[in-house]
């Protein structure tokens, strides 16, 4: 590799069926830029193939039969420094969805997704932009709003509200457009400051409000109902 030339990005993937690890490997294979460096077939050998072989991205899956995927996503990403996780699934927007997103996953891609976007998404979590399939999206924000109107009163909302009060008003603005599913580009334009300040305000918003990622501010601000 030469001195400017950037390492691939590392990916483990993790299903329990042979045949959906190879096609994950050969799509992910083509790309110059990633590199497959291991496999696992149950998310209870995910701790060991993380240290084992230090990827950058897990694509993992929900539904496998001693550890799901849910559960090694939620103990990998309480570990420290632990890589992104995109979550591959054949499963659609629900409390799964969720509950990875709520645990760290930077993204959740369905399994019909064509094979240029699963590339697609893998360096973009690796980069650290959150990734979500168009239809998921859709219906996590259905989902959400939904799921966060009770009766009575709620404390995921009063806790979201409470915790998006203690910003500044330029924070507010980034987490909302966050929340609306904008990139930094496109938060870029709308909001008239440059790129690479877009970045550092969604760095302040993940230490101030003790998240892992932006997709944890967009359904914070979802708790909040204020998208």
């Amino acid at each position: 590799m030469s001195a400017g030339e950037q390492a691939p990005v590392r990916v483990l993937i993790v299903d329990d069926d042979a045949l959906v690890r190879a096609g994950l490997s050969m799509i992910l294979g083509g790309a110059p830029d990633v590199r497959v460096v291991g496999e696992a077939a149950d998310g209870a050998e995910v701790p060991a193939a993380v240290e084992a072989y230090a990827p950058d991205v897990v694509l993992m899956d929900i539904r496998m039969p001693r550890v799901d995927g849910l559960t090694a996503t939620e103990a990998l990403r309480a570990g420290p420094c632990p890589p992104e996780v995109l979550v591959l699934t054949t499963f659609d927007a629900d409390e799964q969805v969720l509950r990875a997103l709520r645990a760290g996953a930077a993204g959740f891609l369905l399994k019909d997704t064509p094979p240029a976007e699963i590339v697609r998404a893998v360096r973009r979590v690796a980069a650290g932009e959150a990734t979500l399939s168009p239809t998921v999206t859709r219906k996590l924000i259905t989902h959400v709003t939904a799921v966060a109107a009770p009766s009575g009163p709620d404390p995921r909302r009063q806790r979201a509200l409470r915790l998006l009060d203690g910003l500044t008003g330029r924070e507010r603005e980034v987490a909302l457009a966050l929340g609306q599913g904008r990139t930094n580009a496109e938060i870029s334009a709308e909001l008239f400051m440059s790129v690479a300040t877009v970045k550092a305000y969604v760095s302040r918003l993940l230490t101030k409000l003790e998240l892992n990622n932006r997709v944890q501010v967009a359904l914070l601000v979802h708790d909040a109902g204020l998208v």
